[in-house]
């Protein structure tokens, strides 16, 4: 491989940002209070927002922020006093679905545009009309295109020599729409999805059952026999797709011309963002296997996996089960960092070295084993707890105050961000 893509990571708040870099991601994509897709998503303050760009800076990574609602006339003017101040902060790229939005942003700053994957782009034709008539730099292509479809617009790329570069989701949530681009929330909940406030009604349940006649005497709330949807024996779930897995394939998408890894899951836990994170930032440097690396993401929350559209093959793509997520593992704690112990506690406790500090997240008791996840080498290293204590030194059997500060002893050096975890 020649050079390495880009891992842009999730960021739906400041703790979410700090775990994404943290565990290798080469750039965060976060919003405002405003005009991103995630409307319920903690996201950015004013002052939020360029305390993550000076962060991220600091570190030599990117944020780029999303700019990405289907606007409507009366947006505009407070989009553009928007733009003028992301500018001002110097965020590295804004990422815009709608030309409305671009044709602001061009006017009024020197903002770097990546067109967002709700522009829906699938061919080499509407990547050259964005770079050349507005001058974006880069493509986030649609979710339903092939790798042999990706290829052969990147070979456009080069062949025009256009200045815009390819990236593509790699892992997450799809929906079930073209690249998001749904109005059923709309209808079903007045809550609309392009506005950043959708329901996920795709992935409910589905039944029917028959209408009355015109002029009959029954009515529409009386019992009747409900039909069920099916796509197996027991399923009526049409509408709700697995979830993106190509942790496999990072080669292949290298040599199609991808420049760009894009994970999805700004609603998502940090400890689902540090774990992605970690996953493909180790199969991008080659550092772990592509089957472990593939075990691990089985650890957070997913709806099974699919490959997507990626290869064009006939797999099933939706989960015609259930469409609540499940996983492996529980995220037990995190680590704050060492804990250096005063005379009182090391005299009433029998830890003597290698103290960290943690704080709980899920109830986990002394004597349970304790997986760790870290972008160091301790990762996927195990810890049994002989003992856990309070930052006073009093012995705690159960750790289950949420949020508990408590002190361990690991056998392995832990930093800060480092996760412990449970199976299940």
């Amino acid at each position: 491989m020649n050079k390495k893509m880009e891992l842009l990571s999730p960021a739906g708040s400041m703790e979410k940002l700090k775990y994404a870099f943290a565990y290798g991601a080469d750039a965060c994509y976060l919003a405002g209070k405003s005009f991103g897709l995630r409307a319920n998503a903690a996201n950015f303050d004013e002052v939020e927002m360029k305390e993550a760009v000076e962060y991220a800076h600091a570190r030599g990574r990117k944020i780029y922020v999303t700019l990405n609602i289907f606007a409507r006339n009366d947006d505009f003017e407070e989009i553009k006093q928007y733009v003028k101040f992301l500018e001002s902060i110097k965020v590295d790229a804004v990422i815009i679905s709608n030309p409305g939005v671009m044709k602001v942003v061009r006017e009024n700053t020197n903002l770097e545009i990546h067109v967002s994957t709700q522009a829906n782009v699938v061919n080499k034709y509407e990547v050259e009309f964005y770079a050349k008539t507005i001058g974006a730099k880069r493509i986030i292509l649609a979710r339903e295109l092939t790798l042999h479809d990706i290829k052969g617009i990147t070979e456009h790329i080069k062949k025009e020599k256009l200045d815009v570069e390819i990236e593509t989701f790699v892992h997450g949530a799809m929906c079930i729409s073209y690249s998001g681009r749904c109005l059923m929330s709309n209808f079903i909940a007045d809550r609309p999805s392009n506005l950043g406030q959708c329901v996920q009604p795709c992935r409910f349940k589905w039944e029917i059952r028959p209408m009355p006649p015109e002029n009959s005497d029954v009515h529409e709330g009386e019992d009747r026999q409900w039909m069920t949807l099916e796509t197996t024996e027991n399923a009526s779930y049409i509408m709700n797709s697995k979830d993106m897995m190509l942790i496999e394939y990072i080669k292949e998408m290298q040599d199609a011309g991808i420049a760009a890894l894009k994970i999805e899951g700004r609603m998502k836990t940090a400890y689902y963002v540090a774990n992605v994170t970690n996953a493909y930032r180790r199969a991008i440097d080659g550092s772990s296997k592509p089957k472990d690396l593939k075990k691990e993401l089985l650890k957070i929350s997913n709806r099974t996996y699919t490959t997507g559209f990626m290869f064009d093959d006939k797999k099933i793509r939706e989960n015609q089960k259930e469409s609540i997520s499940k996983s492996t593992h529980d995220f037990s704690a995190v680590v704050l960092g060492k804990f250096t112990p005063d005379e009182f506690f090391v005299k009433n406790t029998k830890l003597k070295k290698n103290l960290y500090l943690i704080e709980q997240r899920t109830k986990f008791e002394a004597g349970d084993t304790l997986e760790i996840l870290s972008p160091s080498k301790a990762f996927n290293k195990t810890i049994k707890v002989k003992k856990l204590y309070n930052e006073e030194g009093n012995p705690v059997e159960v750790a289950n105050l949420v949020q508990q500060k408590l002190v361990i002893e690991s056998a392995y050096q832990l930093s800060e961000f480092d996760i412990l975890r449970k199976i299940k």
